[in-house]
């Protein structure tokens, strides 16, 4: 806390909202000097930079420590700092947009050169506040400018980037806080200024709290804008910053990403400034992305920084190849990020499988509304172009029937999406469903997978427009190794990890360092996969995961729970049950319509699962309708459909013997989602435990 007592607030008025002034406005950016900044690294400095780390430990626990850089001959990339990649780029793109934002309903723009001074003022303002080296800057906020430069300025000042998640709980923000020895907090709202100061006493090392977005309704100890923070650094000298920034080492650590607990605590995934430096290039050339000089590059940021996909590809990325990011409003998930997409037509998009899924049923939505011939057109549409982009993947020749409802129906339907320009659309975090990939492959929008983890720094492996098969995770990223262990008469096996990309260590965690990362350096994932000859990964699901029965049968859970939402076009999420069971058993949610204020489910089912009820002799409209009185018509259709994934089945041992659908959708709320919308087992079957009991009990009388 700021003293011994509650947080004193004087009097006065309260500060003017951040809103009221922009990081462009000439009071914030003085006329300070580019001359620590514009000189490019003679060769023989970037040799110098070279450090010889052959005596250095393959991973450390500590936020001090180093570690040895796995270096590959294939992708020999001199070792270089953020600092060092930032100064190159400066050079080149200088005077380029870099951060887009939206203000009073206008879109403003900070150049890269505005932006590196921002966050030498942001580095400078947190040594001013007492920042102190390998200790973190935790950011608890939605992307911003401010985001932005405050994550480049901790680095910049020696310390190490910490992102929190906007939805975690006061228990989890001072977990991550107490666990990071976080010296500073910065926060965007109001809410979370109040978080952090009801759990301000249990954090011995922080020191100060900064706010943007929302300025604090009255002056407390302390707490600072983002305004005063500007200013506090333009007092230090430059030279104080030089120095710490002289000091950096690429093997030393810069970010901490926190896993999201799904089988535990979270844990805190060290990454190094090669880590990312590296991967900001290599990971994005192999997905396509493109430097300045032959396209500007336009994305949009809108999912959770304090996730490594978005992190990488929104702020990382785009300072290596100078990209222009346009920041999303904050309520993008829950309907304006289509609004953005429009305004600002990104070259380039990355979603989780979560909100590809959701634009998917809102088309479906709006197709079921429209009328016979326009319906028919788009249907006409989407099987020709699917059919040529199935067959002739990547051919520029296309034939007349495919070029004529490209440029009569779908070019029209991807305007409408904000993708008319979009030449490269990603999903990561989490499986996608096929049935999903194929629908916006008929749209002539493919969707190119990479596989990582936050331990790997994000992609390892990455699909493009030049390396794409559907639902494949795609090929190596150059430099890096990969190879499957323990692999079972189908060639499945552990997949395991090796290059640049490699975490340094688990933050204070040596027994869960050591399980993953083995004497040479390998990262054992715990995901299952295969490699077909071309070298493409196609991942199975996770050991973890790997539901064993009481009979001894090896069933992996996602190809079932995939099977069953094909067949079922009502179904939201199916999780598998059976470990250690006799039989397998299921949960299923219907698709449900979303609280347009908490993005949480309500009891209305969306238009396509009204259409399925229909379809099957059904008036239902919500989910007690049918959960309720065991609709008969719908459940007699799930059944039919569970039955005709059983038939499909391997072996009898496969099948779905029960199943029961729950009366609410998961959700981040409920908990039965992270952050990401990746699936919480543990949870669930916590949750959820008397209706997955009475399967097996009734199985006993």
């Amino acid at each position: 806390m700021p003293d011994s007592g509650d947080n004193p607030q004087a009097s006065r008025a309260p500060r003017e909202s951040p809103a009221a002034s922009s990081p462009t406005d000439g009071q914030i950016l003085s006329k300070e000097s580019l001359s620590h900044a514009v000189t490019p690294l003679s060769p023989e400095e970037v040799r110098d930079a070279q450090l010889d780390c052959s005596e250095e430990p393959l991973w450390t626990t500590r936020t001090d420590g180093r570690v040895h850089l796995r270096v590959h001959p294939t992708c020999p990339q001199p070792p270089c700092t953020i600092h060092q990649m930032f100064l190159e780029s400066l050079d080149k793109y200088g005077h380029l947009s870099a951060l887009s934002f939206k203000r009073l309903g206008v879109w403003e723009d900070i150049s890269y050169s505005q932006y590196y001074l921002l966050a030498r003022r942001a580095a400078k303002g947190f040594l001013k506040l007492g920042l102190e080296r390998t200790h973190s800057v935790a950011i608890l906020g939605f992307n911003s400018p401010e985001w932005f430069y405050s994550a480049v300025g901790t680095v910049f000042a020696g310390g190490i980037v910490t992102g929190i998640y906007t939805t975690s709980s006061p228990e989890a923000c001072q977990y991550i806080a107490q666990d990071c020895q976080a010296n500073i907090i910065v926060v965007d709202t109001q809410k979370q200024l109040e978080t952090i100061l009801k759990i301000w006493r249990n954090l011995p090392h922080l020191k100060a709290v900064v706010t943007y977005g929302e300025a604090p309704p009255r002056n407390m100890v302390s707490v600072y804008t983002m305004e005063e923070l500007l200013g506090l650094g333009a007092e230090l000298p430059e030279e104080t910053l030089d120095a710490a920034i002289g000091a950096q080492q690429p093997n030393q650590c810069c970010v901490l990403i926190y896993t999201s607990g799904t089988t535990g605590s979270p844990k805190g995934v060290m990454l190094s400034q090669d880590n990312i430096t590296w991967t900001a290039r290599h990971g994005s050339q192999a997905g396509g992305i493109q430097p300045a000089e032959v396209q500007q590059e336009v994305v949009v940021s809108y999912l959770p920084l304090s996730h490594i996909a978005a992190q990488i590809y929104d702020l990382w990325t785009g300072i290596q190849w100078g990209a222009k990011v346009c920041f999303a409003e904050p309520d993008a998930l829950k309907g304006s990020l289509v609004n953005t997409l429009r305004e600002v037509e990104p070259t380039s998009h990355m979603g989780v499988p979560r909100v590809w899924e959701k634009i998917m049923e809102r088309i479906q939505e709006a197709v079921a509304q429209s009328g016979f011939i326009r319906r028919k057109m788009l249907l006409w549409a989407m099987s020709v172009t699917l059919e040529q982009n199935l067959t002739c993947p990547g051919s520029g020749l296309k034939p007349f029937a495919a070029r004529l409802a490209d440029r009569l129906v779908l070019a029209k339907v991807r305007q409408a999406l904000g993708f008319a320009r979009c030449q490269k659309n990603f999903y990561g975090a989490a499986p996608m469903a096929t049935a999903t990939q194929r629908f916006f492959l008929g749209l002539s929008i493919p969707l190119y997978s990479g596989y990582g983890l936050s331990e790997t720094s994000g992609p390892h492996f990455m699909s493009s427009p030049r390396s794409y098969r559907l639902t494949s995770s795609g090929r190596l990223v150059p430099g890096c190794l990969a190879k499957l262990v323990n692999k079972d008469a189908q060639g499945v096996g552990e997949i395991c990890l090796w290059g640049r990309t490699i975490f340094m260590g688990y933050l204070n965690m040596e027994d869960n360092t050591r399980s993953a990362i083995d004497a040479d350096g390998w990262l054992h994932t715990g995901d299952l996969g295969w490699l077909d000859e071309d070298g493409f990964l196609y991942v199975t699901g996770r050991l973890k995961e790997l539901i064993i029965t009481a009979g001894g049968e090896n069933v992996p859970p996602v190809p079932i729970e995939e099977a069953v939402k094909a067949e079922l076009p009502i179904i939201s999420n199916a999780m598998l049950i059976g470990d250690q069971r006799k039989f397998l058993s299921m949960l299923l949610t219907f698709k449900c319509k979303l609280d347009p204020d908490t993005c949480d489910p309500t009891d209305c089912l969306t238009e396509q699962a009204v259409e399925f009820c229909q379809r099957v002799g059904s008036t239902a409209t919500t989910v007690s309708e049918i959960v309720g009185r065991r609709d008969e018509a719908v459940y007699r259709a799930i059944e039919e459909g569970v039955q005709r994934v059983n038939m499909k089945a391997a072996a009898r041992p496969y099948h779905i013997q029960k199943w029961a659908v729950l009366h609410r959708d998961f959700s981040i709320a409920g908990g039965e989602l992270g952050p990401t919308m990746k699936l919480k087992r543990l949870t669930v079957l916590d949750k959820y435990k008397d209706v997955i009991d009475s399967f097996y009990q009734e199985q006993k009388k």
